[in-house]
């Protein structure tokens, strides 16, 4: 999943997207509201995460102008102001939630998932590339009938893999993808994942799904490890 987190607030934003990360969430950071506009118009989330009170940009602003190019992306927004009419107000431009400061980010966890479950955004829901089977709501994996443990990162990897299945990524695009933009390690991470990726997804079966092409990246192509039906 993909989260754009947008709050001046930085200390409150980084806190928060290292918790959601550990849970397997890809998340980016804007401090501002014409950056996180942009970040918003450009990059593919699943779901935005809007403080009302931004310099630059307010988050109502910034919601109006998503949710107009947009009306699909889950949006929440986040603010200490917790008057009906704040609520309203964001309900009305097209919010699919409000949460009020303070709050716990174990229950802001929840909620977030709480509200891809009821956009009802299939790409939200299950991905499919030939008999594996990934629910990113309830974070199973499967291949056939098959249950496949993956660590948070893992799936964060094979889910970003099988959005697009048959396309090229580069080390580059799952870097900036899985590990988020401000990842400050070596890209051979990728190479380890991959690996460890093979090992739970393909080596077990005896398929080989997820493909090395040499000098440009890695894809995952539709394999079954069972006879159809």
């Amino acid at each position: 999943m993909r989260l754009l987190i947008v709050d001046d607030e930085r200390d409150l934003a980084s806190d928060l997207a290292a918790l959601l990360r550990r849970e397997g969430w890809v998340v980016d950071l804007a401090h501002d509201g014409h950056t996180g506009l942009a970040l918003a118009q450009y990059g593919e989330y699943d779901v935005l995460l809007l403080d009302i009170m931004l310099p630059g940009r307010s988050g109502y602003d910034v919601l109006k102008k998503v949710r107009a190019e947009d009306p699909k992306t889950a949006i929440v927004m986040l603010s200490a102001k917790d008057g009906e009419y704040d609520q309203s107000d964001a309900f009305e431009l097209g919010a699919d939630d409000y949460v009020t400061k303070p709050f716990s980010p174990v229950v802001l966890a929840a909620r977030l998932q709480a509200v891809l479950r009821r956009s009802g955004i299939p790409r939200s829901l299950q991905l499919v590339c030939g008999d594996l089977v990934l629910e990113t709501t309830t974070r199973r994996v499967r291949r056939g009938r098959h249950e496949i443990s993956l660590t948070p990162r893992e799936f964060a990897l094979l889910q970003h893999l099988m959005r697009e299945p048959e396309r090229v990524y580069s080390k580059a695009d799952l870097l900036d993808a899985v590990w988020d933009s401000d990842y400050p390690g070596a890209d051979n991470v990728v190479e380890v994942y991959v690996g460890y990726l093979r090992k739970k997804i393909d080596v077990p079966f005896d398929v080989r799904s997820l493909e090395t092409v040499r000098g440009a990246g890695y894809r995952l192509v539709p394999v079954r490890a069972e006879p159809a039906g």
